[in-house]
């Protein structure tokens, strides 16, 4: 199973695979953004950023696929993007539910720095406070798909690293 993973993780279309999904979570967010009229809040702008530095890491392995030390970093940058995305949707799911008290200022909470709000407003710019998330099909609620979807990927990426880590 890990010689399948490790050729997995060392071909280009892999990594163009996890660059399409980053985008088209990206685009389902941006759908119900502007078509259906769902505003972020500081939490989903949060985790679109994760989602983007997922796609810019993808990018990476794409370009690198070919070399070990460049694969297993962008494997671990993986990593580290998904479970930043799953502590996010954790608390958005809490908040959402009322395990977590407290809401969310309309602050990015980001260093003056690093605005992506002002550089991207149309993707990054929060819209609303945190406590709600749209349901989505299959009724199921925008924060409890990101959850899942997050703890997923955690599972696939941490499996792809070791995978990475014990053949070539």
């Amino acid at each position: 199973m890990f010689d399948r993973l490790s050729a997995l993780g060392r071909s280009a279309l892999f990594w163009l695979a996890m660059i399409v999904l980053g985008l088209a979570l990206e685009g389902v967010a941006l759908y119900y953004q502007y078509q259906l009229g769902y505003g972020p809040c500081v939490l989903c702008v949060h985790i679109r950023l994760w989602l983007a530095g997922f796609i810019l890491v993808a990018l990476l392995g794409l370009v690198a696929h070919g070399s070990k030390p460049l694969r297993l970093m962008a494997l671990t940058l993986s990593l580290v993007t998904m479970v930043g995305m799953l502590e996010r949707s954790w608390k958005t799911l809490g908040i959402e539910r009322g395990w977590i008290e407290g809401s969310c200022s309309m602050e990015s909470g980001l260093p003056a720095w690093f605005a992506p709000d002002q550089w991207w407003p149309y993707v990054f710019e929060i819209w609303e406070p945190c406590g709600y998330t749209p349901e989505l099909p299959l009724g199921i609620t925008m924060a409890e798909a990101l959850v899942a979807f997050s703890g997923v990927m955690v599972l696939f990426t941490l499996t792809m690293l070791v995978a990475g880590l014990r053949r070539g």
